[in-house]
């Protein structure tokens, strides 16, 4: 650690980093067009170093993080409001370098497209056009930049954690870990995520999406032989991602999970 807070000391005293960096200046913006036409509005943050330099035996970690419902449109900006602030951290692009990506779903279209007011819901049978365009990002990303593919992980909130779930549902062995908070998930898909190292977080007193989705998808995987982590705040409503974001070891524990453990 003093030698990570030396490193850090330097890398600011110079210059190279502001320490109170602000997430929309770090994250580029781009987007992504598909052959139909579709577009997906996403932004980028990469790793702290000249990773055109480093030869095709570094790769970095990619992260995607699925908004809210709230943060929905074509701005490509508001799906920054919530966790772009913990990767844009100059301690956490020092201590975790790699590629975070934050797509942006268009208005009045979801991740999933379920009723997140249900208790539970069956995954349709094709992820939602917006979720495939994620898809295809990664995949764009991963052939551009030095991605390491053992280590493709996945977080969302809300309608996010709607999207996170489905997500390692449909591709269990494309995502090392994944981090879904205050969303839903088909309890028939716990056997196929039952080896996703998960950790997913709510708020006991959630009334926008029923605390019981994550209790339920939590005991069927136990059920199916899996175990995952569940982390239940309290006293806390819907917005249980501010308490998720200030756990001191979220971060260390998603960047340690790999794909080559499940093997």
């Amino acid at each position: 650690m003093k030698f990570f807070s030396l490193i850090l000391t330097v890398f600011i005293g110079f210059g190279f980093l502001n320490a109170q960096t602000d997430a929309a200046t770090v994250f580029i913006k781009s987007q992504y067009i598909s052959m139909s036409g579709d577009t997906l509005p996403y932004r980028q943050l990469n790793p702290l170093v000249n990773f055109d330099d480093c030869g095709t035996e570094k790769r970095y970690p990619l992260v995607i993080f699925l908004h809210g419902s709230g943060e929905r449109g074509n701005d490509n900006e508001k799906q920054l409001i919530h966790g772009s602030k913990m990767f844009a951290d100059v301690k956490n692009r020092v201590q975790f370098p790699a590629f975070v990506i934050f797509p942006q779903c268009a208005e009045n279209k979801r991740w999933v497209e379920v009723d997140w007011n249900l208790p539970a819901h069956d995954m349709p049978a094709e992820p939602s056009k917006y979720l495939q365009l994620v898809m295809d990002v990664i995949d764009v990303t991963c052939a551009k930049y030095p991605i390491d593919p053992d280590r493709i992980y996945v977080a969302g909130l809300s309608m996010g954690g709607f999207g996170t779930w489905d997500l390692i549902s449909r591709f269990p062995d494309k995502f090392a870990a994944a981090i879904p908070i205050c969303g839903g998930a088909d309890l028939n898909q716990a056997p196929n995520i039952k080896q996703v190292p998960v950790w997913t977080f709510h708020g006991a007193n959630d009334k926008v999406v029923k605390t019981q989705r994550t209790r339920d998808m939590v005991a069927a995987v136990k059920k199916a032989g899996g175990n995952m982590k569940y982390t239940e705040y309290p006293g806390v409503g819907h917005d249980s991602w501010n308490k998720t974001f200030a756990e001191p070891e979220l971060l260390k524990w998603l960047f340690s999970q790999n794909l080559q453990n499940r093997k």
